[in-house]
Formats: structure tokens, sequence, C-alpha cells
């Protein structure tokens, strides 16, 4: 299973559509703040911006006083997303083994999983785990729903692309399991000028918690 952005190009892929998406997106600004105020009140340990793209929220997170970097598995995306913003940090890696110390993080961010099948969340929410401190934070954003979408085309190019909508509760129950306690929860409808088939997007704060005797 791939992202859409291993199948592109990276001088054909056009980032500017997603540049100003937070623009019209106050409640995805709102979770970022609050997860970066978090972050930063405990220390404001490095935060991985994991499944980044094109950059546009680990520079955002940036300006908001976080040190976050970036890890995409996408060789052509990291390389985009490294043109756009040469002063951040850039990574290729994958979620199920990332190249991180045990508890080097102070957070976890964004639309992380959408293209991971809910069949390897258990795998993605350990290694989440692993890598964040004690107390360390996590703003995991998804897609609402059950259901399963296969793109062949998209940004202008052929690829082949899932993207999964699960169930929050699912979500949040098998980060609990995972020892991630979720501590607020947003679901918001997709504004206007979102696609009415994109469906509703959910949002998990959370926090890695002590280990249980």
């Amino acid at each position: 299973m791939g992202t859409a952005e291993e199948f592109l190009d990276e001088d054909e892929f056009d980032a500017r559509p997603f540049k100003d998406e937070l623009d019209h997106k106050p409640l995805d600004r709102a979770m970022l703040g609050a997860f970066a105020e978090l972050v930063v009140g405990d220390g404001g340990g490095p935060v991985g911006d994991l499944g980044c793209g094109p950059r546009r929220v680990t520079a955002y997170l940036r300006s908001l006083g976080v040190p976050a970097f970036g890890v995409d598995l996408s060789p052509e995306m990291v390389a985009v997303a490294r043109r756009g913003h040469p002063g951040l940090r850039f990574e290729v890696g994958s979620m199920t083994a990332l190249e991180l110390l045990d508890g080097e993080l102070g957070g976890v961010a964004w639309y992380s999983t959408v293209h991971t099948p809910p069949e390897l969340l258990p795998t993605v929410f350990a290694e989440f785990h692993r890598v964040l401190a004690l107390g360390g934070h996590l703003l995991l954003a998804f897609k609402a729903g059950d259901r399963l979408r296969h793109l062949d085309h998209a940004y202008g190019h052929d690829l082949s692309l899932d993207i999964y909508w699960t169930s929050p509760e699912q979500v949040a129950g098998l980060m609990t399991e995972g020892g991630i306690a979720v501590t607020a929860r947003l679901v918001r409808e997709p504004d206007e000028q979102e696609r009415p088939r994109q469906g509703r997007q959910a949002y998990l704060l959370a926090r890695k918690a002590p280990a249980t005797r």
C-alpha cells in the first residue's frame, strides 16, 4: 500500500493547493494550537509530523513555537517539502519502524493514518507509544466513518491509493489499549471548500499514559 506521493515526480507535483489549506479551517487550527500549547507547556520536546506530505502542518507547528520535523514514506514528497522549506527537517521513514529513539518525542501529530489499513493501526500506535516520552502528546486527525475508497487518479496523475474512513470510537479504543489515553475529541462536518464526499473529519488529542502496575 502506497501513498499518492510515491507515484508522483517531485518536479510535477503541485503543492500550491495544500499551501493555504489551514486558512479556511479554524477548527483544525484550534486543535493544532491546543496541541502546540500542551507540548510547549511540557518542555517543548520535538514533534514528529508523521505522514507530513508537502510540509504545511510541519511549518505551521514551527510558527507556533514547536520544534517540529516531518517524516513521510515518499522520497518524492520529502523532496518537495525540503524544497519548499529548506530550513526545516524532513526525513523519509515508515510509521511502523521509525528511526527514532525510545521516548525521543514530545509529540506526534496530524493525518498520519488516513492511508493505513485498520488492521495495522495497533502496530502504528505501538510505534507512536515507543517514540513518545512519558506524558508526550498525540494529535491524530482522520476521516470519520467506516468505508474504503480506492483512487486510481488524483493530483492530475495516475496512481494507486487507498483512503480509509475509521470510527473515532474504534481508533480511541485502539489508542487506549496501546497506552495512549485520549483526553479530547472533535468531529466536524466537511466545510464549504471540501468535497461533500470527504465526509466528517475526526480529531483525537491524547497523551502517553504511565505504565499500569
